[in-house]
């Protein structure tokens, strides 16, 4: 899916800190439904929202299994108290899910359906696991084989390996993205976050918590690669058998240079231009399009990088028209194939760290990546930025906003 959304403006971006998902994370005491009703409580409070102006929920949610089943984006809603009338939706597109979200709640600002829509996202990976809803294709590996969809980290080596990378650059981009979000954390940039203070369940949770400020190159380069034992079992011979050019996968992919499992979640409000006598603040931004792309689902990540290239040329863009872009950082070699093939600078990509240093809530982290770039260009006083997220199976959204 991809167009021009000229009539389609974000007028608040907000979310939790994404907390450790361990039972000892910061977040954990809280359920999805807990969680979320923070999220609308401030979307009102922030905005003196009239909640029976907004006419669409949009929720990402890539594990919808026991307190994430049963379409928590319209359940959330009544849990939160908000009216009845209030219609939900909640999608699965792997881990582009949040940002697809946003960008199907804008469209239907777009279509003249709703005034105000809210898209966002939830995971809570301590207490929802992944693949805790037993997917046949990622938990078969004959089957997974025979519909070429594979495990994440598979595709990442991949990518590795045609694109001849060393484990020294992975580890870089993992080094980079911890110091990047470490600096930003303390310097208190995420202004998007809305602290999450429960005292009925002893919750305090005010900052990302999944950095790693003490990472070194060094630390990173001891850690064993993940994903070798899985290569064994059939998938490197397949994907060999599908890039002949190659003699051997490498496997360069670590849990260092691989996405931190979170908790979190994530809510922006969108509306036409009417909707602004509504609210209390103006626009932050325009939408002014949206791409998604189907890659090749043996490389499985590269969708955030294809989409993004789909964007920029149906907009007549290069890199050097935009100001910042916030990339998935689905793995180290995503980052680095998204430099390579978009010629992105690194001073423009990812500059206050990734989901390596941040945490990868899956169905909330195109939304909480849309509020990063948000807040990074506010403070800079920049006008053009793109998000970007990989879903699995070689799936990608890029979303292009200007302030």
């Amino acid at each position: 899916m991809s167009g021009i959304l000229n009539e389609v403006y974000i007028y608040d971006a907000i979310r939790t800190p994404r907390a450790r998902a361990r039972e000892n994370g910061g977040l954990h005491a809280l359920t999805p439904l807990d969680l979320l009703k923070k999220l609308y409580a401030a979307m009102e409070t922030r905005n003196s929202l009239d909640v029976s102006a907004v006419g669409e929920v949009v929720l990402g949610c890539v594990t919808q299994y026991g307190e994430q089943a049963g379409n928590i984006a319209k359940t959330s809603s009544l849990y939160a108290g908000w009216p009845s009338s209030l219609s939900g939706i909640t999608v699965n597109r792997f881990c582009s899910s949040g940002l697809d979200a946003v960008n199907f709640a804008a469209l239907k600002v777009l279509a003249g359906q709703e005034m105000l829509a809210i898209g966002g996202g939830v995971e809570m990976m301590s207490r929802v696991p992944m693949l805790s809803d037993k997917p046949v294709t990622f938990m078969d590996i004959p089957t997974a084989i025979k519909a070429r969809i594979l495990m994440m980290g598979s595709g990442a080596d991949l990518i590795a390996s045609l694109y001849d990378v060393s484990r020294e650059e992975v580890d870089m981009v993992a080094y980079q993205s911890q110091q990047r979000a470490d600096r930003a954390r303390s310097q208190g940039w995420f202004s998007s976050i809305v602290p999450i203070h429960d005292a009925e369940k002893g919750v305090a949770c005010d900052a990302d918590e999944c950095i790693r400020a003490n990472v070194t190159p060094e630390s990173l380069a001891a850690m064993e690669p993940s994903f070798a034992a899985l290569g064994a079992q059939g998938v490197d011979a397949m994907q060999l058998k599908a890039f002949p050019q190659l003699k051997e996968i490498r496997h360069v992919h670590t849990a260092g240079n691989s996405p931190a499992m979170a908790d979190a979640a994530a809510m922006v409000l969108v509306g036409n231009a009417a909707a602004a006598a509504h609210l209390a603040g103006s626009p932050r931004a325009r939408i002014v399009a949206s791409a998604n792309i189907g890659d090749d689902p043996l490389m499985v990540l590269s969708g955030a990088v294809a989409a993004t290239g789909k964007l920029l040329q149906q907009q007549k863009l290069t890199a050097d028209d935009i100001d910042l872009f916030e990339i998935h950082e689905a793995f180290a070699a995503t980052v680095i194939k998204a430099q390579r093939d978009l010629n992105i600078p690194n001073e423009k990509l990812n500059v206050n760290g990734g989901v390596i240093a941040l945490g990868h809530p899956l169905g909330a982290t195109g939304a909480i990546m849309l509020g990063t770039l948000l807040d990074e260009m506010e403070r800079r006083d920049l006008k053009r930025g793109i998000v970007a997220a990989s879903g699995a199976a070689g799936g990608g959204a890029a979303m292009l906003i200007e302030r």
